[in-house]
């Protein structure tokens, strides 16, 4: 048994019984193992959560980062897309991630700002965008996965619309978007008119 066993049988209870249920009891005789057996790996139950939040983020963290020539409006887009894929894939994927700290994608994450900063967004800018698309993204996650387990759409009573979760994903979305083109077409008209005037004052000083 090794670390990478532990966690994925861990992933595959959690689908099975979901995280409240998640234990490391539960977990030892799942691997046919006493309880302490699992300390050689994971120290606490908390460190075992983290080590499956990550492992859970594999897809989204293996997917392609962004090249220079690419639309960085279509890949921030893209980018929250597969985030929210990836979590929908394990039964209380957004409450397992929530709270977790990406060490081992802070590399990617950096080269993703980098992108964005590169592509002419503003670097606070491109720090707070990706903050708020990731809290928006496990936000709505949170609230699909609550709603597939707490309610049945022919019991809910008949003046209360049904939610299209990636419909209202998408919307949201979009919106973050939007804030964020105007930040940069902002910046853009801010350096377009500190350039004017440079120019303007290079200009009066050539001519004197």
């Amino acid at each position: 048994m090794n670390r990478q066993t532990v966690v994925a049988e861990a992933l595959d209870l959690l689908d099975e019984v979901g995280l409240e249920t998640v234990s490391t009891r539960r977990l030892a005789k799942r691997l046919g193992v006493e309880q302490p057996s699992l300390y050689y790996h994971f120290r606490t139950k908390k460190d075992l959560l983290a080590a499956m939040a990550e492992a859970a983020m594999t897809p989204h963290a293996a997917a392609p980062l962004p090249s220079p020539g690419d639309d960085w409006r279509a890949w921030f887009l893209e980018n929250s897309r597969s985030f929210r894929r990836t979590l929908l894939l394990r039964r209380d994927g957004a409450r397992l991630h929530a709270g977790s700290v990406p060490t081992g994608d802070l590399d990617r994450v950096r080269r993703k700002v980098t992108f964005l900063v590169a592509s002419g967004v503003p670097e606070r800018d491109a720090h707070m965008a990706m903050l708020a698309a990731s809290r928006f993204t496990v936000g709505c996650v949170l609230e699909e996965q609550a709603d597939a387990l707490a309610w049945d759409e022919e019991d809910l009573p008949a003046d209360v619309p049904v939610i299209d979760h990636e419909s209202a994903f998408e919307a949201g979305l979009t919106l973050i978007l939007n804030g964020l083109e105007q930040r940069v077409a902002g910046a853009d008209d801010a350096a377009r008119k500190a350039d004017a005037e440079v120019a303007a004052v290079t200009h009066r000083t050539d001519s004197e």
